[in-house]
């Protein structure tokens, strides 16, 4: 047959032909089929079951028509599919050579001629064996046929191919995209039903802020609150807020904010992946609306249902309110840390001023807050709320809400001190506003958010007393009441079974320094920690060192107060009067590194290695181990750290953590925290802490007679501390407990290099205001407790333990015999009787008055103070080498009622 003319535009309808150029319609609607055309078609099988007859006409007519899209199609050189209907098997050669025909023919105004070159490279017409294409080749013809199938074969006609296997990727795929179609309908019916159920309140409706109370151990007694400033906020109109200030908060947390429609699927999309994979991190990306509906609606509970409810309400609001509206409410809501809900309550809290004065940087600096409040305030971490400032500045660049040109000239602006930051300070102005510092610390350390502490209307249990903390606030005003202005004091005390802070008095001013909390030096007090390491390296108190003041040792002059000294005398008789020169022998006596094993021993028993605001505790300036100073208090602690170093000892040498807060609980009934019975960790043996103890308790009324009320048992230590090479004290202590509460005083001046002197002029010791105050503390938190007593002290090693009845070394009489002398010849007058005025000389012995001379020898060298032998009146050990017995009150010495300094 001959090809359509050129232009013919496709092909001509033959005899019988259909409606437009279609071939003619079967019975059943299908194109009758007829024979196949001289140009090269492979000719119908015969005998193929089911196959039409063939039909007249016109060739041509039976072609089937180009398809467009196979104009397009690209050979790749792969396998071609196989055809899956058997009716369809045995034409699919000549459907190949149609549409290359339509390929070659292009987009020309009609069809053209076969070059004969073309022709002759056809395939030969007919069924042809399976051959392999050449690598790299185009295919000339359709994929070869797959054997198998009922009659299927080489050339000879077959019947009916079997149907092809459906591959299992395909099965796979429908899978996928039917339940990709069940999830999205499913998806989308929720969404709806839930689109048009849920309201969307106004934003004054929506009140979720409220008030912490913070209260005493009784869990009743008010001692302090917590009012987030949202609650006396004023809101903003959108016009008060500055155009630079809205684009700042734009340009960092939602760029986008005024195009988008008010949610975001990718952020839903991450949360329903966080909560396949179980992280909760993998939210993120919220935008302005969904921020301002989580933090004022849904809150922030890591859960699908949540993100859902946010995604449904921030998608109504968006179509309710104009963005204006929606940006307004969240300004005047979100938290910007401080303690500052709201644009203009955090515009006073950094910067005190209100939101209209604000300039482009500070608004910046505002905006970068938002992302972490607690973490990226600039006082805490400025260089992270300097990087976060940077971003949201070029994003307003980017944004065209700001010339870069402005942007390169901009510089950091100064914050205020959150100190300094306006808030309410209502029944924070004294001591309380102190308790409440440390309170809210402890409550950051235990994962309890300041967001959490301003929204929960948390109840908050101290630990804190009210008998005791009303008897170290009435103490602190009665003694100190008419010294001079300059004096500062701070009082700790705390329960050594549990670690309670029982009572704590930082000062006067709660909004200022917390002297409690400060790092001062404890001079003598910390003596106490020296003794107990050497009992630990199995030093009874009954060792002796000598005493004598002063002692020079590398060029240092060691000396005691006015040079007293005991001779060669105990350790617990130097612990008594206090003597520098004993516990610096002591030190010295320790084997290896005697500095570093006493300030390893006061870590163990309470005083931190870390304190934050001073730093790394009983070390050099530059971190190195401490010298020697550090038996004598050199080193800076806190007068709460010493409260709790001391309540181990009174615990027999089991350490409970200090702390402030026992319980926490949301005002939904959600406890957040409670604390419990703690069991404690401990640090040394009893019989070491007890004979610490043992030595200690003679001592308060050894200074000035500051034992307690009604014979209570006590063990206590004073403490100066020298200022500078002067003569005069800087910081002075008394620091004491019984077996139920320990307690730590101290008495200095605000500026630390002050001399310490009382109204009438005279020097500041241990043993004056601080034993005053120290007494008057613990007499008014025990009152009406029960008298306790402390344990009997155990051996150390092989000695027996406790304070031994005798503080000097035992001195033998000399054994050098002197001569007798012989009497001496008297002579008396005797009276005669009768004659009254009478008398005469009468001869007589007397003894010689040399012998007694000789008996009665003069004082040595040491007696009067400036070796080792025992002082006129100081108790000396048996003679005959007898086990020593302890006193029954922990030894008096001499008990001739010095200071003790």
């Amino acid at each position: 047959m001959g090809r359509p003319a050129p232009g013919a535009g496709g092909p001509q309808r033959g005899n019988g032909a259909g409606p437009g150029g279609m071939p003619p319609r079967g019975p059943n609607g299908h194109p009758q089929r007829g024979p196949a055309p001289q140009g090269g078609q492979p000719p119908r099988r015969q005998g193929s079951p089911g196959a039409p007859p063939p039909r007249p006409g016109n060739p041509d007519a039976t072609r089937k028509l180009p398809n467009p899209a196979a104009d397009q199609r690209v050979n790749t050189g792969a396998r071609q599919a196989v055809p899956n209907h058997p009716s369809r098997a045995a034409a699919s050669d000549r459907t190949q050579r149609v549409d290359d025909r339509a390929v070659r023919a292009g987009a020309g105004a009609g069809t053209r001629t076969r070059p004969a070159d073309d022709r002759g490279t056809r395939p030969p017409t007919g069924s042809q064996p399976a051959a392999r294409r050449p690598q790299g080749g185009t295919p000339a013809g359709p994929p070869p046929r797959r054997p198998g199938g009922n009659g299927s074969g080489g050339g000879k006609g077959g019947g009916k191919g079997s149907p092809r296997k459906t591959s299992i990727w395909r099965l796979l795929r429908r899978t996928i995209y039917v339940g990709m179609a069940l999830v999205l309908g499913l998806g989308s019916t929720v969404f709806l039903y839930a689109y048009s159920t849920v309201n969307v309140p106004q934003p004054g409706d929506l009140k979720n802020n409220q008030v912490a109370t913070i209260f005493m151990a009784d869990g009743t007694s008010v001692l302090s609150k917590v009012i987030p400033p949202e609650g006396n906020r004023t809101d903003v109109t959108i016009d008060q807020i500055p155009p630079h200030v809205r684009n700042a908060v734009i340009a960092a947390e939602d760029r986008s904010f005024y195009t988008n429609p008010g949610f975001s699927i990718q952020g839903f999309g991450r949360a329903f992946l966080g909560q396949l994979t179980g992280k909760q991190d993998a939210g993120g990306g919220s935008t302005i609306t969904q921020q301002y509906v989580k933090n004022a609606m849904v809150g922030n509970e890591h859960s699908l249902t949540r993100k859902l409810r946010e995604l449904v309400i921030s998608a109504k609001m968006a179509k309710q309110w104009s963005k204006d509206q929606i940006l307004t409410a969240y300004l005047n809501t979100i938290y910007f840390g401080r303690g500052a809900y709201g644009i203009d309550a955090a515009s006073k809290a950094y910067f005190n001023k209100p939101v209209q004065e604000l300039s482009v940087e500070e608004g910046a600096v505002l905006a970068a807050t938002i992302q972490q409040p607690s973490n990226l305030d600039p006082e805490k971490n400025p260089q992270g709320a300097q990087t976060r400032w940077k971003y949201v500045l070029d994003g307003m660049v980017d944004g065209g809400n700001l010339p870069a040109a402005d942007r390169a000239k901009m510089q950091y602006p100064t914050v205020i001190p959150a100190a300094e930051a306006a808030h309410d300070k209502t029944m924070d102005s004294g001591p309380e506003g102190l308790i409440k510092t440390q309170v809210l610390k402890e409550l950051e350390a235990a994962g309890i958010s300041e967001h959490d502490l301003n929204t929960q209307g948390l109840q908050i249990t101290t630990t804190i007393d009210q008998k005791a903390q009303d008897a170290a606030v009435n103490a602190v005003t009665k003694v100190m009441d008419g010294e001079p202005e300059k004096l500062r004091t701070a009082v700790v005390s705390v329960d050594p079974k549990t670690g309670a802070v029982r009572a704590y008095y930082g000062g006067t001013d709660g909004q200022g320094f917390d002297f409690a909390n400060a790092g001062l030096q404890p001079g003598s007090s910390f003596k106490v920690f020296g003794l107990a390491e050497n009992l630990e390296l199995g030093k009874p108190l009954s060792t002796m060192y000598d005493s004598s003041s002063p002692f020079k040792v590398n060029g240092i002059e060691i000396h005691n107060v006015a040079d007293e000294n005991c001779g060669m005398c105990t350790i617990a008789e130097a612990t008594k009067r206090s003597y520098n020169t004993s516990f610096y022998r002591m030190m010295l006596d320790m084997p290896g590194n005697g500095p570093q094993k006493i300030a390893d021993m006061a870590h163990r028993l309470g005083i931190p290695e870390n304190v934050q605001g001073i730093g790394k505790t009983l070390v050099e300036p530059d971190g190195s181990s401490p010298n020697n100073g550090i038996v004598l208090g050199q080193y800076n602690v806190r007068v709460l750290d010493m409260a709790s170093g001391y309540a181990t000892l009174a615990a027999s040498g089991v350490y409970h953590a200090p702390h402030f807060v026992t319980k926490v609980v949301a005002s939904d009934g959600t406890v957040l925290m409670d604390r419990g019975d703690v069991a404690g960790d401990r640090k040394v043996s009893a019989a070491v802490a007890d004979n610490v103890t043992d030595a200690m308790k003679p001592i308060a009324q050894y200074s000035n007679k500051h034992q307690l009320a009604g014979d209570r048992q006590s063990a206590s230590k004073t403490g100066t501390a020298q200022l500078g090479d002067t003569i005069e004290n800087k910081d002075a202590w008394m620091v004491g407990y019984t077996p139920s509460l320990s307690t730590a005083v101290w008495v200095g001046t605000a500026a630390g290099n002050e001399k310490l002197r009382n109204v009438n002029g005279g020097m500041i010791y241990g043993s004056g205001l601080p034993s005053d105050i120290w007494k008057s503390t613990m007499d008014g938190a025990l009152k009406g407790t029960p008298n306790e007593t402390f344990p009997k002290p155990g051996n150390i090693g092989s000695s027996q333990g406790g304070v031994p009845s005798w503080s000097a070394p035992y001195t033998a009489p000399s054994t050098t015999e002197q001569p007798t002398l012989p009497p001496v010849v008297t002579t008396s007058q005797m009276p005669i009787p009768g004659l009254p005025g009478f008398s005469i000389p009468v001869p007589g012995l007397a003894p010689n008055p040399q012998n007694q001379r000789q008996t009665q020898p003069e004082p040595t060298q040491e007696q009067q103070g400036g070796g080792t032998g025992p002082m006129s009146g100081q108790p000396v050990a048996p003679a005959d080498g007898a086990t020593v017995t302890p006193t029954p009150n922990g030894g008096t010495g001499n008990g001739n009622g010095r200071p003790n300094r």
